[in-house]
């Protein structure tokens, strides 16, 4: 059984500990609402320029614009977001193993890694990584997703991909996130052409479309972001809870051993104290005989 002094010990680095996870719970819950408020903002947009590009797709010359017209599949491009930091409970490991289960292996994979954790796991799995970007912060992540989804477009457009999936985390609760797999391009729309009122197009459907899509491209990876950067920081702030949670209960049977170590130390040496009294006192007590 460990010494009082390696029970206090314990009990002084656990506490220390403990303070670094209360910190970092109170910085994963301000950075929460902050992306919180940020994907609450971009939802609206998104589902408005998703709901016009899918209608346009419904048209019949639209058909035959490369953003909709589907190839015959050969190279496949994924963006995959993850995190920089682990600390997030099963994160980064379910959205990595999303991506990595929807690879089949019948197509030349390339993979876009947003995030240092994504890039060691598809590293580490031998994947073919042609870009990866560690280290974006909250206020880069606007700018961030315009350039991967210029530079998705351009593999699109020179052909050197048929198709790109996205692949995220999204947000449901702050208990609750789903890895997911979207297809980015070509462009699929879910709507029947009678759903769609006939509109008259400025200056030309071709036009409207070469301004619509990056637009509509860059707000789907800007809504992505959010959505993996609000549930990553709402995963961080669940599980330093628990993590602080278990911290207390540890400090609290540290305390009790500690407790029980003191007052059996105590009990000993006043059980001591006794004896040697007795032994002196029957010392004298013969000598007087």
């Amino acid at each position: 059984m460990s010494s009082t002094r390696g029970i206090k010990q314990r009990i002084d680095n656990v506490r220390s500990v403990e303070q670094i996870i209360r910190a970092m719970d109170m910085v994963a819950s301000t950075k929460l609402v902050r992306s919180r408020a940020q994907l609450e903002g971009v939802r609206p947009i998104y589902t408005e320029l998703k709901r016009i590009s899918e209608e346009v797709g419904t048209l019949e010359e639209a058909k035959s614009n490369a953003f909709y017209k589907t190839r015959e599949v050969k190279n496949t491009l994924y963006i995959v977001i993850s995190g920089n930091r682990g600390l997030a409970g099963a994160y980064n490991a379910n959205v990595c193993r999303k991506a990595l289960e929807h690879m089949d292996g019948t197509k030349n994979e390339r993979l876009v890694i947003i995030g240092s954790k994504g890039y060691e796991y598809f590293n580490r799995n031998k994947k073919n990584i042609v870009h990866s970007i560690v280290d974006i912060s909250d206020d880069q992540v606007y700018y961030a997703s315009e350039d991967i989804s210029k530079k998705a477009m351009e593999l699109y457009l020179a052909r050197e991909v048929e198709e790109v999936y996205i692949v995220y985390t999204q947000f449901v609760n702050v208990l609750t996130n789903e890895p997911v797999v979207e297809k980015f391009l070509p462009i699929e729309s879910s709507l029947a052409p009678s759903d769609v009122l006939e509109k008259r197009y400025e200056p030309d459907l071709e036009s409207f479309i070469d301004n619509l899509i990056p637009l509509y491209l860059h707000m789907y990876l800007f809504r992505a972001f959010s959505e993996s950067h609000t549930s990553e920081h709402a995963a961080r702030m669940v599980n330093m809870d628990a993590a602080g949670k278990n911290a207390s209960e540890i400090l609290e049977d540290l305390n009790r051993q500690y407790n029980r170590k003191r007052q059996a130390s105590i009990t000993q040496e006043l059980t001591e104290i006794v004896g040697s009294v007795s032994v002196l006192n029957k010392g004298g007590a013969d000598e007087r005989k």
